[in-house]
């Protein structure tokens, strides 16, 4: 096939490719450009001011160096390993510049070969979006550079031998962070859509983009506060959060809410749900078609829901045995005082779970038989296949936090997000700060990334004695932890349990939820669905999404209990439903919120929700 002919009646070897598409590139207006740019460079610093200041004045301290120093630390171990060996480092460079070669070749031909075929369309990337990533040659020749040399950084470490095994997680870790960083998508004059756009605009949005950027270090008191959303477009208790109900209890940890029946009759067992407190329960009640909540009130479940304080300096010594206590402990007699019962059906979501398993081992070596059934969402118990997190759990990084969380007695909600979204920076850090900072657009109104963004903070003792207990020791599963002088053993919970895993999960891998299932003592129906950690979770049935997988007990490897597992359709909802009508199904008149004998202290959600970082 001969090339098309081209203005001068030369032919075009990238037949895809039309040279007029380059004026988009082209800068029309210098003057204007040269004026944006200094606009542009003025809020810049007083970004640079915004963050400056509260360090000046020593109220913020950069905590920067120490996991930098780590990186290094780890790299090096890398290195030593290619560097041991002459030979070896020649393969690994060997292997770069080869792939280097093969790439320069390859745009060779494509300018030399006029009778090439089409070029076959390449499967979307969700990282370079903008078709001319691979339609105009200098951004394809980059993107392509930019794939060679991060795959190329991924098999060192991959390859590197030696490495105990937490080194060369985190080392693995660190070389996607700093792939996702240095992407060209990153950059402005390296993403072609930031490119047109600062063209078109002769640079305005530039100055749109530096603007926020210095209003959100702003609201950050000196740190960046990424904003993923509109926030302005949500009222908690107003849009979000609307189950009608009441707040029938409170102590210092936590809210009860009791939600209003929604059906003449209802479950005789009581639904308690312990959310994290890492976010705020209202995941489980964003928007009408979304509730969770809701959805359970309409099957005649009395629900009732802990939401947690966002706490400050007066509940630095409040600690897991406080969260067992004060919390479920507190629920449940909440529970029994408002509807006369003494048995509930108990649900737990991600770490909410995990203080809902330990506290049912506490219960049970205390005779406490009054929570029945445990439903667990996208929970562990056991930590060996944790993820990505695990990245921030050795001893020299928990001591880190410990000493930041000293000066006030928590830990900043900020510290806590960032850790989350560093798990998926590809997706919840670098798009927005190209969207926000380069492009200068504003984020849109999405429910799900306003809760994610609704930041608590967490309390001194609770977070050290969940990190060591939990990711650093391991000692729930190792039947070491204590709570109240009582050292816990899972096995002894011998009640029914629905594990609830999502397959995409990067917080609590669906491998870890599933050997999690073998250390209680009674029947364990483990299920998985599909989607992530809150998207499998929050999945209702009339949105007709996703699917969920079933396959008895969770017994023997996990992948071989996949392989042999029954896929179905839709929600997993009504399955869970089912569940527990079939462990108890008696129903009794409908319960008016705090019953006879409490009186209601404010409408739900309540106040502790409202409280912002």
């Amino acid at each position: 096939m001969s090339g098309e002919k081209n203005e001068t009646g030369g032919t075009n070897p990238f037949k895809s490719f039309d040279a007029k598409a380059m004026e988009a590139f082209t800068l029309k207006d210098p003057e204007a450009m040269a004026l944006n740019l200094a606009r542009a460079a003025e809020n810049l610093g007083k970004a640079a001011s915004a963050w400056l200041e509260p360090r000046e004045k020593g109220e913020k301290a950069d905590l920067v160096a120490e996991p930098l120093a780590d990186m290094v630390k780890t790299f090096s171990k890398v290195a030593e390993y290619w560097l041991a060996d002459p030979r070896r480092t020649l393969e690994a460079q060997t292997y770069l510049f080869a792939s280097f070669f093969q790439l320069w070749t390859k745009n060779l031909q494509r300018f030399s070969d006029t009778n090439q075929a089409e070029k076959p369309s390449a499967k979307p990337d969700k990282n370079f979006p903008d078709e001319d990533w691979d339609r105009v040659p200098f951004f394809e020749f980059l993107k392509q550079a930019y794939l060679i040399t991060t795959a190329w950084a991924a098999k060192l470490v991959a390859d590197t031998e030696g490495l105990d095994e937490h080194t060369k997680h985190k080392a693995e870790f660190y070389v996607r962070q700093i792939s996702a960083a240095l992407s060209p998508a990153n950059f402005a004059v390296t993403n072609p859509t930031v490119y047109r756009e600062a063209m078109a605009s002769n640079g305005e949005n530039f100055v749109r983009g530096m603007k926020m950027l210095a209003e959100d270090i702003v609201s950050g008191k000196g740190d960046l506060r990424l904003r993923q959303v509109d926030s302005s477009k949500f009222a908690i208790g107003e849009n979000i959060a609307v189950t009608p109900g009441k707040v029938i209890a409170e102590n210092d940890v936590c809210q009860i809410i009791q939600y209003e029946p929604a059906t003449e009759e209802v479950l005789k067992r009581p639904l308690l749900i312990c959310p994290p407190w890492i976010n705020k329960f209202y995941i489980l009640d964003l928007n009408e078609k979304k509730s969770y909540i809701k959805w359970c009130v309409e099957q005649g479940h009395t629900v009732f829901v802990i939401s947690w304080v966002n706490p400050d300096e007066r509940h630095r010594k409040k600690d897991w045995e406080s969260y067992a206590r004060e919390g479920i402990g507190f629920a449940l007699d909440t529970i029994e005082k408002a509807t006369g019962e003494k048995k509930v059906n108990a649900i737990g979501y991600c770490v909410g779970g995990t203080l809902l398993a330990a506290t049912l081992a506490l219960h049970a070596a205390e005779g406490d038989k009054r929570i029945r059934t445990a439903t667990f969402f996208a929970t562990q118990v056991d930590f060996t296949y944790a993820g990505d997190l695990k990245v921030f759990a050795d001893e020299d990084t928990i001591e880190a936090v410990e000493t930041s969380m000293k000066t006030h007695g928590y830990l900043d909600g900020s510290q806590m997000a960032m850790a989350f979204n560093m798990l998926r920076a590809s997706d919840l850090i670098w798009p927005y700060f190209v969207n926000n900072y380069l492009r200068g657009q504003d984020p849109s109104a999405f429910d799900l990334l306003h809760w994610n963004s609704d930041a608590t903070r967490m309390a001194e003792a609770n977070h050290s004695f969940y990190l060591r207990n939990c990711y650093l020791e391991n000692n729930l599963a190792r039947g070491k932890m204590v709570l109240a002088g009582k050292k816990l053993n899972l096995s002894d919970v011998t009640i029914p349990i629905y594990n609830l895993a999502t397959r995409e999960d990067h917080i609590a891998p669906p491998k870890s939820v599933f050997y999690g299932s073998s250390f209680f003592g009674g029947d364990v129906d483990y299920v998985l669905t599909g989607s992530g950690h809150i998207a499998g979770v929050v999945n209702p049935p009339a949105g007709g999404k996703y699917q969920f997988w079933t396959n008895g007990k969770p017994v023997g490897e996990y992948e071989d209990w996949l392989e042999h597992a029954q896929e179905t359709p839709g929600s997993w909802w009504p399955h869970w439903h089912a569940w527990i009508e079939s462990k108890h199904d008696k129903r009794v008149p409908a319960r008016a919120p705090g019953g006879e004998h409490i009186n209601p202290i404010e409408e739900a959600p309540g106040s502790y929700v409202r409280v912002r970082v």
